[in-house]
């Protein structure tokens, strides 16, 4: 009912005599820590939330649930095995996988200490655990990392790094004349791949990774343009890899891209897959033995590759493994004990390395420097001098 008093307006309800009006409910505010709110702005609550979502804003379409899916399916190697095992042990633990509880992700942090990994592998594979669960569902990581300070500190061999035994120039040339010596579309692709792995400094995801487009051959010189890398993300580059002779990198190049051309191939990736008969095989083919990959060859490929001329060559290791990041760690080395310093390293042509890389055991520095050092180009162009190759 209302009750008028001149101009004024009460509204009153009526209750039996003794009883008490109940309060009004006004809500229960919708603020956290985060939240932040201008001078005339209401606190938000559950009765006045201020901003009301329908369906339309919950969901997505059917052509960006489908374009979600194929990226979640297409992520990396390292983040599938990554979550297979992760997801085999919630399903052993009776957890829920994803998305995981903060507690659920400790504690298979946990369980991979008591493994014995080493804590870049375990940080490695918690970080793409946590990065692969839903949005606004990641789980708090500070627990993990308070363990894992105990547990560098108890665990002296879980600080141990796994180096690559270092493939510089002597041990590459002979590997690349075994691969050639049969006079094969297949060796001619390898030692394509050998001498611009070495002379790219690149890891092998990144030299499977360019384009035709990427590359262009000159006559003493490969320039290859990247968008970005690990090291630098978001920061385009143009590299200048200069010619020696006794690596011929372009003259290998050269003859592998013009056996692409024959084949009508001018687009697309730069190392593939060669079949038994000498022909590069076709997208039709590629897309039932690797679906992930596509005409792109995989990582591991060049890692198999290198094991394999590297046996038939008959060379033999100090005690380090062999593997596709030997090229990577060759080049390095040999720039190194030419004289370049760390900071010439890190530089962009140089590989795009991480500072302090070649102090891990990668890249001997000599006490004097030889006088003709083996150099490489800056980011400037071709025409403004910066190097020149020892022949």
């Amino acid at each position: 009912m209302s009750l008028r008093n001149a101009d004024e307006v009460l509204d009153a309800e009526l209750v039996v005599d003794g009883e008490l009006v109940p309060a009004r409910s006004v809500g229960r505010p919708l603020v956290d820590q985060h939240t932040v709110l201008m001078p005339d702005e209401k606190i938000p609550t559950s009765e006045d939330p201020g901003t009301t979502y329908t369906a339309r804003d919950l969901y997505v379409s059917e052509e960006t649930a489908q374009a979600i899916k194929e990226a979640e399916e297409e992520g990396s190697p390292q983040r599938r095995t990554a979550m297979r095992l992760f997801e085999a042990w919630c399903a052993e633990q009776g957890r829920v996988a994803k998305p995981c509880t903060t507690a659920t992700y400790t504690e298979y942090g946990r369980h991979l200490m008591a493994k014995g990994l080493k804590v870049t592998t375990i940080r490695h594979y918690m970080s793409l655990v946590r990065t692969t669960m839903p949005a606004g569902k990641k789980p708090d990581n500070s627990l993990l990392l308070l363990l894992l300070t105990q547990y560098r500190k108890k665990n002296k061999r879980a600080l141990r790094r796994k180096e690559a035994f270092p493939i510089t120039l002597p041990y590459l040339v002979p590997m690349m004349e075994k691969a050639e010596a049969d006079d094969r579309p297949i060796g001619w692709r390898d030692w394509a791949m050998f001498a611009f792995g070495y002379r790219f400094l690149g890891r092998s995801v990144e030299d499977v990774g360019l384009d035709l487009e990427d590359l262009t051959i000159l006559d003493d010189m490969v320039v290859v343009w990247l968008a970005e890398d690990n090291t630098h993300k978001g920061e385009e580059q143009t590299i200048y890899l200069h010619d020696r002779e006794d690596l011929r990198l372009v003259f290998r190049m050269r003859r592998w891209v013009g056996y692409l051309a024959e084949q009508g191939i001018t687009t697309g990736p730069v190392f593939r897959e060669v079949k038994r008969n000498g022909t590069v095989a076709s997208s039709e083919t590629r897309a039932k033995t690797a679906t992930k990959r596509g005409d792109y060859l995989r990582p591991q490929t060049v890692n198999e590759r290198v094991k394999l001329w590297f046996a038939k060559a008959g060379l033999k290791t100090d005690g380090r493994p062999v593997s596709s990041h030997s090229l990577r760690a060759g080049g390095a080395t040999d720039l190194g004990m030419n004289g370049a310093t760390d900071e010439e390293l890190e530089e962009p042509a140089a590989g795009r390395r991480a500072r302090a890389s070649p102090g891990r055991g990668r890249c001997a520095q000599p006490k004097t420097r030889p006088r003709t050092p083996l150099r490489r180009s800056r980011r400037t162009p071709p025409s403004t001098g910066v190097i020149q190759q020892v022949r």
